[in-house]
């Protein structure tokens, strides 16, 4: 079993993800995560895929793309540090991605069917990893994180981008 992460294990500004995550079972919050996800989106009524509340943030649709491209980009990063890369991994500009995707093109269902299949590979990937390897600390964003901090990562952001979109979105 992946626990959750000790804080020595990331950078501070990630405790407000972190922190949204129940239990202390990586394998088990993403599975939860997925399930509340895919349950939240496909309850969105389709006239609201492309609404932004306000005119310089994001559709419904690109929060949803949003959180497909930063599972990835978590996910590479814990596969490297749990690999022993010792690469000062980048970060990324979740806006310059945003502007460069194609969200608003794309029907709902596609959005969710890439979703589902990057938390699939995702739980493969977590699921193949000991708990030693995810304790290993590596740097991404210029910041010490370790591989399981970025996993928790991914759960707690999830749930960070649906409490907003319920909020401010319908």
């Amino acid at each position: 079993m992946i626990t959750r992460p000790d804080t020595s294990e990331y950078a501070p500004y990630y405790h407000t993800y972190i922190s949204k995550v129940p239990g202390d079972d990586l394998l088990q919050a993403l599975e939860q995560s997925m399930n509340e996800t895919l349950s939240f989106f496909r309850a969105i009524p389709s006239g609201k895929w492309e609404h932004r509340y306000a005119p310089d943030k994001w559709t419904i649709k690109e929060v949803l793309q949003h959180l497909i491209d930063g599972e990835r980009v978590f996910a590479y990063r814990a596969l490297a540090i749990a690999r022993g890369d010792k690469t000062s991994l980048p970060g990324f500009d979740e806006n310059e991605y945003a502007a460069n995707g194609n969200a608003n093109q794309l029907n709902p269902e596609a959005l969710l069917a890439e979703y589902e299949s990057v938390r699939k590979a995702t739980l493969s990937l977590f699921r193949n990893m000991s708990e030693d390897a995810s304790r290993i600390i590596g740097t991404a964003n210029n910041n010490p994180t370790s591989a399981r901090a970025l996993g928790f990562c991914i759960a707690g952001h999830e749930q960070h981008h649906r409490e907003v979109v319920a909020e401010r979105y319908l």
